[in-house]
């Protein structure tokens, strides 16, 4: 049985860290605010993208968005997932007095990072056309999709490597330098994506090989900057190559959160396809308006992500030094937090959809269902921010397996009750109904398991 350390008893011969003794709301808030604009500003990146591809023509914005899923797939796997499983593990170790143990685990964490890159790379470029086949790609439009796939992941590692050693930094405290490299990567990524997919400056136009280009090349310049900062000695958590040695033990303790956690955004995605899919039956103007309210949806998901991010390092180092109460404490607070700022943005576009819907259309049958989407998915945001910053709390304290139960719940719910609604001609409004449901069902298991689950050894 775990007894509760007092909330800032530091234990004897720990190491001083702010992290362990500051106090929680406004030590949150210092660390989400960095992580907030570096997401934001990644959310900008796909809208600049998808402006200069419709430049393009209609198919290759079709094909882009076939490739979107997978693209989202791998930053959600190594920036959330897999990268909370490195920052959780790093932040325990550092909590613990142990920094030579976080420094093993970080050359661990890039060895993994490097193999999940490999695994898109290989599985994206030998199945990615079948993959898209799947969803419906046929022609121009399967071709661009995979002219855009075949470079982006050729340089999968690239990506892993900038999310896993970002995750790194951000173990250690640190969420300034990660933050400033992931908007360097994005502006870097617009201005290469725009020039050779357009060909600006005189620059020959690859159409959307260039665009995927200037993404690898933003990432690669991104990972070749972090990998020298933490080599230099210039980070918090200084590597030394000298004494290492591959210890399975260092394996384990980052994929014991972080292999578990990517279930979840793989649950996420199959979601949005899935429920995509069986909006598509209710004609266009339904799946449109779906689309406008999904897109808030996910500008949304930065908020929370940045709560959560920063809880990770502050629940991790709590729990490595024993402090249960307060990585309690962390994670409530910032569970609070991000649910309240992204469900006072759902109530008011529930009450006032016009505010985004006018942004994107005037048709009245897709504003109707854009109206309709908000007024029963909108007041249940703030139950879904809450969970999503709720499940990275978890990751700190190493014990994910509550948080990704709660996520297949929701994928099953919509899921199982998507197809049962469609089966029966329910009106639309019922399967918007139905997402604002499986928000609230994830927000509160994922609640409900986080109070229930011992935290501590």
């Amino acid at each position: 049985m775990t007894i509760d350390a007092p909330l800032n008893a530091v234990p004897a011969g720990a190491p001083a860290n702010s992290l362990l003794t500051s106090p929680i709301l406004p030590t949150l808030l210092r660390l989400a605010f960095p992580n907030t604009i570096a997401m934001v500003g990644t959310t900008l990146v796909a809208v600049a993208e998808t402006s200069y591809i419709g430049r393009l023509g209609i198919e290759p914005l079709a094909g882009i968005a076939l490739a979107f899923p997978f693209v989202m797939l791998t930053q959600m796997m190594s920036a959330g997932a897999m990268g909370g499983g490195v920052s959780s593990a790093i932040s325990r170790a550092l909590g613990a007095g142990k920094r030579d143990r976080a420094a093993i685990l970080a050359l661990h964490a890039a060895i993994i990072g490097v193999c999940g890159g490999l695994f898109f790379t290989v599985m994206m470029l030998l199945f990615g056309r079948q993959l898209f086949s799947l969803l419906g790609g046929r022609g121009r439009v399967l071709e661009e999709a995979c002219n855009y796939s075949q470079v982006l992941f050729s340089g999968a590692v690239a990506i892993w490597l900038v999310n896993t050693l970002a995750s790194v930094l951000r173990g250690t405290g640190d969420m300034r330098l990660p933050s400033a490299t992931l908007i360097g990567v994005a502006l870097i990524q617009i201005v290469v994506g725009g020039a050779l997919g357009l060909g600006l400056a005189g620059l020959p136009q690859f159409g959307m090989r260039g665009v995927a280009a200037g993404q690898l090349t933003a990432f690669s310049l991104g990972a070749i900057f972090l990998s020298w900062y933490l080599i230099s000695g210039r980070s918090r958590l200084p590597l030394d190559f000298s004494a290492f040695t591959f210890q399975r033990g260092m394996f384990t303790d980052i994929l014991r959160v972080g292999a578990i956690s990517c279930l979840s955004p793989l649950q996420s995605v199959l979601t949005i396809l899935i429920f995509t899919k069986i909006l598509a039956g209710f004609g266009t103007e339904t799946l449109a308006g779906y689309g406008i309210g999904s897109r808030l949806e996910f500008l949304l998901i930065p908020i929370a992500f940045a709560f959560g991010v920063a809880s990770v390092p502050m629940v991790g180092m709590a729990i490595g030094a024993g402090l249960v109460t307060r990585a309690r404490r962390i994670a409530w607070t910032a569970g609070g937090a991000a649910g309240l700022s992204v469900g006072l943005i759902g109530l008011i576009v529930a009450v006032e959809p016009a505010l985004w819907v006018s942004l994107f259309t005037r048709d009245p049958g897709v504003t109707a269902a854009a109206n309709s989407y908000f007024a029963w998915a909108g007041p249940a945001f703030g139950f879904f921010g809450m969970g999503v910053c709720l499940y990275f709390a978890s990751q700190g304290a190493a014990k994910v397996g509550g948080p990704v139960l709660a996520s297949t719940a929701r994928l099953l719910l919509v899921g199982i009750g998507g197809w049962w609604l469609a089966s029966i001609d329910a009106p639309s409004w019922t399967l918007f109904a139905l997402v604002g449901g499986a928000m609230i069902v994830f927000g509160l298991s994922t609640a409900a398991s986080i109070r229930l689950t011992p935290w501590g050894k």
